[in-house]
């Protein structure tokens, strides 16, 4: 009897979660496969929403560069969610053991990604400096031209208030950025921003005049970035640790369902 409850919470519980990561990831990888084979209807029907949060966001290419992205995440999360809803409704044993073997397999990824990122934290340091390094020179010369690299540093700089990788003069490295900056010193994401989603200053001036009363133009990201993940590294930590604790409970539900 108590045999039989165990597998039942587990098969349900298994079928609960993993129905909305399957819902979840049908809609993420439709979105990248149309995004794939016909971005111009999706771009029209984004542009017809009267709103410039999601308007902004139907640059051609920045969809183009997001597309790959949508389909692995999406196809990752299909993939699951239908080995461990239809696994635990049918009780098959060869589906719930692909799927504990997949989890178990991302698991054994995140520990690794996870103990190398600690054991070897100057390594982590300069890889994290190198990306921002070597995407800077990518950066174009405003907020509304949303590439992929555009729209991280954008959103970097606004969250953290920081601007560039150790200052403002990284983006002397941009010739796009150099070339179209007109008489602009800073990046409109390096002041500080009455609304960090559409990157607008508070001071309109910010940009041709900055100063540290007006912006953070002086203030690096790399810097921002390691003082940010020493002050939340308990957080982390724990978020990680729930992946992990996460990861270790489906896959356990799913072989004592087998």
């Amino acid at each position: 009897m108590a045999k039989d409850i165990g597998s039942n919470f587990a098969k349900y519980t298994l079928c609960f979660f993993n129905f909305f990561f399957f819902l979840f990831g049908s809609i993420t990888l439709a979105l990248g496969l149309w995004m794939l084979f016909d971005k111009k209807s999706l771009v029209t029907l984004l542009r017809s929403v009267d709103e410039e949060n999601v308007t902004r966001f139907t640059e051609p290419q920045l969809i183009e560069q997001s597309v790959y992205i949508f389909i692995g995440i999406g196809g990752l999360m299909f993939v699951l969610g239908f080995l461990g809803y239809c696994g635990a409704m049918r009780e098959s044993q060869c589906l719930l053991s692909l799927y504990g073997v997949l989890i178990i397999v991302l698991l054994v990824l995140e520990i690794i990604i996870f103990s190398l990122a600690l054991l070897y934290k100057e390594v982590a340091r300069d890889e994290i400096q190198n990306f921002l390094t070597n995407t800077i020179p990518e950066y174009k010369s405003s907020a509304k031209e949303n590439d992929a690299v555009t729209l991280m540093w954008n959103q970097l700089m606004a969250q953290m208030g920081c601007c560039g990788v150790n200052s403002y003069n990284d983006f002397d490295k941009s010739q796009y950025w150099m070339t179209n900056k007109v008489s602009r010193v800073v990046p409109e994401a390096c002041c500080i921003l009455s609304d960090k989603v559409l990157i607008k200053p508070q001071d309109l001036n910010c940009p041709y005049e900055p100063s540290e009363s007006n912006s953070f133009y002086m203030k690096g990201c790399f810097d921002e970035i390691l003082a940010y993940s020493e002050t939340n590294k308990y957080l982390i930590i724990g978020v990680c640790g729930g992946l992990i604790l996460t990861k270790l409970i489906a896959a356990f539900l799913a072989f004592c369902i087998c």
